[in-house]
Order: structure tokens, then C-alpha cells, then sequence
């Protein structure tokens, strides 16, 4: 393992490392014991070849057996100890990962499958908890065994303990010989696993989508190719180690064949007694067992090696949008709602157009605009910029005053609400997913939200009103109740700002213009940010900003911006005449 494994590995084992060394002592404690039983078999065998005594045969047993039960109990500890720091590990990494996910911005996920990082968090971490678990038993117990069993065999018989023991340097050779073929082999089907739980992901997230296309051969189809290409890394993987593994235990079986044929000839010779040939095939045996294991710890060994890797790839991600050293205190009570972008521009990387270009506008506290503009003209974009949702340049967007980026996370987002168009659902109640951002809201509070987001009758009519469970994603719901329902939970919060990121999309123009209304004239602390296409509902803003191509074009009331031909007039036209159409 290289140096930077084994230094993660020791970063994992810190915390235990009480545990740890409690659980080595405990293993070097039954090899000590499992070295002195055979050498009291010894003792025992040449005592009775002189007087044979019926209770020095009971003595002998009882003393066996006693410290044979004392060996148990202790390995019983051991095993206990060392698989328990395992587990904790488990554990620890599990948790690590999630709250670093936490911390990544979406741009992250974007680049990263959801089936690969569940596969990370829990097959990953499951083998580095069997590779601190099992595999350091392993190799701590065959250190011990070699340390604690070889010198004692060697000083019984020079030449039948090296005799019995030289196909070893062979089966380490072997060892040696498959490893890269395991890594990469385990690497191969780590990675086959991660496209099926992905796949998985997917088609149950669009089960909905699935049905109504009617494509559920073509899934079948598609995840029968992605399980077959596990199925054939998973047999390439058992191939090696199906030849691998018979290969060391046959070696380590020679071993003992040879101790036997050559210390057979040794006893008629008179070379060695009838007590220290039995105490050395004990001793041979007990190194049977640890060097063939090594086959298995090995398999381990890789698999932990290839997720440490992947397990770490997401620790050294570092957050893009994060507070700065320097970021200043900004108590949402104090927040008025000012919002003011001088000269924002952004472009996603790894584009080159700009998806906002030299914008600049101010919102004042209490007021409602709406933001308007064809398909693409940036719309969201400047949506996800306002709360830093979006790597967005210092010196561009303004909140009271006072830059964005200079502002801790926790505050800025805790001032600004967001809705946005895909309204996910938690697979909770409703009463839950409406206050989610206030878990402690009080069920007055929840139907208060729902009220005013025009949903409060809908939820009545429920078979357990708030109590209703949404299916995952909320699929149980329509959209325009998923949209609404998910403009509760932002009312809830309360925040100074609230953007709706075309939020009222699955609304009708009648129902989303009564809710901006209700926006406007109940909430005049609040600083209203409307994105949508439906002008009708736009109409009812103070103020309507409209984008074409990144930049705003045109800036004034509805009325306004009626009279001057432009783009909103051209949409306002095109919209009323879809309306005549229908």
C-alpha cells in the first residue's frame, strides 16, 4: 500500500488507537499461548514415553484445556476489539461523506452520478471497514504467528523447519505475482457496480416517464447490459481468485508433506524425538492457516486499497462556494432586502457565451419585480446568483449594501428564500415538507403558509390532510400542487427575499396572479424576485425587468413597457394570442 493509504488509514484509526492496541495485545497474547500449548504437548509426550501415569495424562488434558479455553476467550476479545474499530470506522466515514456533500456546491452533481456516490458512501466504505476489520486481523495475527512460532520451530530442527517451509518464498512470489491483476480487476467491478446502482437511480427517480413512453423493455434491456457487464468483471475477479487462492493452500498443504516424509526418516534415524516432531508439525500447522489466509486477506487488501482512493476523491473536492476567512456576521433579522448587481456577468464553465453580460439593476426592500425573457436569456441563471448558488465574482451583487461574497452562506441563504421550478419533495408529510426550513414551525404557522400559497383548501381534501405522505419526489402530488406546496415551505421561512424561479409554472394564470398579488400586498417587508412566463401574472409586479441574451433590455411597469415597442411587448402580443388560440 503507498505511503498516502497507509497514512489515510492511520487518520481513520486514530480515534481508536486505545482500541487498537488493546485488541494487538489481546492477538499477541493467543499466539503466545497457542506457541506454549504445543511445546507442553512436547513436554508431555517425552514425560509419558518414560513413565506412563494415567494422572499425568489427566493433568496434562485439564492444563490443555484450561489454557486452550483461556486462548479462546482471549481471541474471542481480540476479534471483538479489532472488527469493532471497523465498524466505527464504518461509521465515521459514512458520516464524513455526507456532510462533505453537503458542503459541495451543485455543480459537483452535475459531474458526478448519484448512483456512483451512493456506491461510494456505502460499498466503498464497506470495504475499507473489512480491510481495517478483517484484514488487519489477518495480518496482524500471521505477524505474530511467524514472530512467536518460527524461532521455537527453529530451535527444535534447523533443517526439517526450513525444509517444510521452502515453498513459501514461492507463494509469496505468487501473491506478488496477481496483485495488479486484483486491483485492477476490483477496480474494474467497483465501477461496473456503480453504473448499475446508477441505472437503478435513474429508472426508479423516472418511473413515471418510464411508463408513459412505455419503455420498460428498453430499461429491462439496458440495465440486463450493465448487470451483464458486472456479472463479467465479477467472474474475471473470481477467476483469478478461484486460481489464486488453491494455489497457496496447496503450497501451504506441501509444506506439512514434506515435514512428514522427512521427519518420518528423522525418527528412525534417531535425529529427533517422537515429542519435538509432534510439537514441530503443531507448529507448522499453525502457519498453515495465516499463510493461507493471505490469498484472502489480499482480495481485501485491494478492494480497500481501490476505495480508500475513491472514498478520498471526494474529501480532497473542496467546496467552490464557501465563506471567506474575513466573512462578515449578517443576522437575518437586520436584513431589509435590498438587492442591487452592478455589471454581473457570468459564464458556466466551460463555456464561453455568457449567460449574464454586464447586468445591472437595484431592487429596493418590499418591492415585487418580475423578470421576464424568452427560453435561455438567463433568467435562472441570475435566480441562482442572487443567493451564491453560482461561483459569482466579488464586486457584482450588492444585499443592503454589503457584496455577497463577503457575506457567511448561513445568513445570505437564510435572508433569501428560493423556489425554483423543479419544487422537489421530501417523501414525508406534507406538514413536514412545508416546514422543512423551520422544523420547529407550529401547525398553525404550516396552514398559515399554505394559505397563502393557495393550497390550504387542496390539502384539506387529502385522506390525512397535512398528515398525507407524498410519494419520493413528491410524485404523488400534481405539479402545481408540488409547486405550491413548495412555496409554503419558502413562505414559512419568512426570509426578506424570496425569488420564485418560475415557481408558478404548473399554476394557472389566475391562480399565480392571485398568489403575486397576495405576495405584494401582505408581505410589504418582503422583496418579491417573480421569474416566469406567464405575463398576466407579471403584470401585477411593481416593476418588470426583461432579458434577451444575458442582458436586460428593457426596465419599467407594465403599462410602461407596453407603450414602447420592444421585447415585452412582442411577448405580451405572442402571449395573448396563444390565449386566442386555445
Amino acid at each position: 500500500m503507498s505511503r498516502s493509504r497507509f497514512d489515510k488509514l492511520l487518520t481513520y484509526l486514530k480515534p481508536y488507537w486505545k482500541q487498537a492496541a488493546l485488541g494487538t495485545v489481546a492477538l499477541l497474547v493467543v499466539n503466545a499461548l497457542g506457541v506454549y500449548i504445543p511445546w507442553l504437548i512436547r513436554n508431555g509426550i517425552d514425560e509419558l514415553q518414560v513413565t506412563f501415569n494415567f494422572d499425568r495424562i489427566g493433568h496434562y488434558v485439564l492444563l490443555i484445556f484450561v489454557l486452550a479455553s483461556i486462548m479462546w476467550g482471549i481471541r474471542v476479545a481480540s476479534r471483538m476489539l479489532l472488527f469493532g474499530i471497523g465498524r466505527q470506522v464504518e461509521f465515521d466515514l459514512k458520516q464524513r461523506i455526507f456532510q462533505h456533500l453537503l458542503t459541495l456546491d451543485t455543480g459537483y452533481f452535475a459531474n458526478n452520478t448519484i448512483g456512483d456516490l451512493i456506491n461510494r458512501a456505502t460499498s466503498d466504505v464497506d470495504n475499507v471497514r473489512r480491510l481495517l476489520g478483517f484484514a488487519v486481523l489477518s495480518l496482524l495475527n500471521t505477524t505474530f504467528a511467524y514472530a512467536l512460532t518460527l524461532p521455537v520451530a527453529l530451535a527444535i530442527d534447523l533443517r526439517l523447519t526450513l525444509l517444510s517451509l521452502s515453498v513459501y518464498p514461492a507463494m509469496f512470489f505468487i501473491v506478488w505475482l496477481f496483485s495488479g491483476r486484483l486491483r485492477n480487476q476490483q477496480l474494474d467491478v467497483q465501477e461496473k457496480l456503480s453504473r448499475v446502482s446508477e441505472l437503478i437511480q435513474e429508472d426508479m427517480s423516472g418511473i413515471a416517464l418510464v411508463k408513459i413512453y412505455g419503455q420498460e423493455e428498453n430499461e429491462r434491456q439496458a440495465f440486463r447490459q450493465v448487470n451483464h457487464n458486472l456479472l463479467q468483471s465479477n467472474l474475471a475477479l473470481a477467476r483469478t481468485r478461484t486460481l489464486l487462492f488453491p494455489v497457496l493452500q496447496g503450497l501451504a498443504g506441501a509444506s506439512l508433506l514434506i515435514l512428514i516424509g522427512f521427519g518420518s526418516r528423522a525418527i528412525a534415524d534417531g535425529a529427533i524425538d517422537v515429542g519435538d516432531f509432534i510439537a514441530l508439525i503443531l507448529y507448522v500447522e499453525r502457519l498453515v492457516f495465516p499463510t493461507a489466509i493471505l490469498g484472502f486477506t489480499l482480495t481485501v487488501y485491494q478492494r480497500g486499497e481501490v476505495s480508500i482512493d475513491r472514498i478520498e476523491a471526494i474529501f480532497t473536492t473542496e467546496p467552490k462556494i464557501r465563506d471567506r476567512p474575513d466573512a462578515i456576521d449578517r443576522p437575518v433579522e437586520e436584513t431589509l432586502g435590498r438587492i442591487e448587481a452592478r455589471h454581473l456577468t457570468y459564464a458556466y464553465p466551460g463555456s464561453d457565451a455568457l449567460a449574464l453580460d454586464d447586468i445591472s439593476f437595484e431592487i429596493e426592500p418590499g418591492e415585487t419585480v418580475a423578470i421576464v425573457g424568452s427560453i435561455g436569456c438567463g433568467k435562472s441563471t441570475l435566480a441562482n446568483a442572487i443567493p451564491r448558488v453560482l461561483d459569482i465574482e466579488p464586486g457584482q451583487l450588492f444585499l443592503d449594501g454589503h457584496d455577497l461574497t463577503q457575506l457567511k452562506l448561513r445568513d445570505l441563504r437564510g435572508s433569501i428564500a428560493v423556489v425554483p421550478q423543479d419544487s422537489f419533495l421530501f417523501s414525508t408529510t406534507i406538514r413536514d415538507n412545508i416546514r422543512y426550513g423551520n422544523p420547529l414551525a407550529s401547525s398553525i404557522e404550516v396552514e398559515q403558509a399554505a394559505k397563502l400559497a393557495q393550497i390550504h383548501p387542496e390539502i384539506l381534501n387529502f385522506p390525512q390532510q397535512y398528515d398525507t405522505i407524498v410519494g419520493e419526489r413528491g410524485i404523488t402530488l400534481s405539479g402545481g400542487q408540488r409547486q405550491r406546496t413548495a412555496l409554503a415551505r419558502a413562505l414559512l421561512m419568512d426570509s426578506p427575499v424570496l425569488i420564485l424561479d418560475d415557481a408558478l409554472s404548473s399554476v394557472d394564470n389566475q391562480t399565480a396572479t392571485q398568489i403575486l398579488r397576495e405576495l405584494s400586498t401582505g408581505t410589504q417587508q418582503k422583496t418579491v424576485i417573480f421569474i416566469s412566463h406567464q405575463l398576466s401574472a407579471a403584470a401585477t409586479a411593481d416593476r418588470i425587468l426583461a432579458l434577451e441574451r444575458g442582458r436586460i433590455v428593457q426596465n419599467g411597469t407594465h403599462q410602461a413597457l407596453l407603450a414602447q415597442p420592444g421585447l415585452y411587448r412582442s411577448l405580451w402580443e405572442e402571449q395573448k394570442l396563444e390565449a386566442l388560440l386555445r
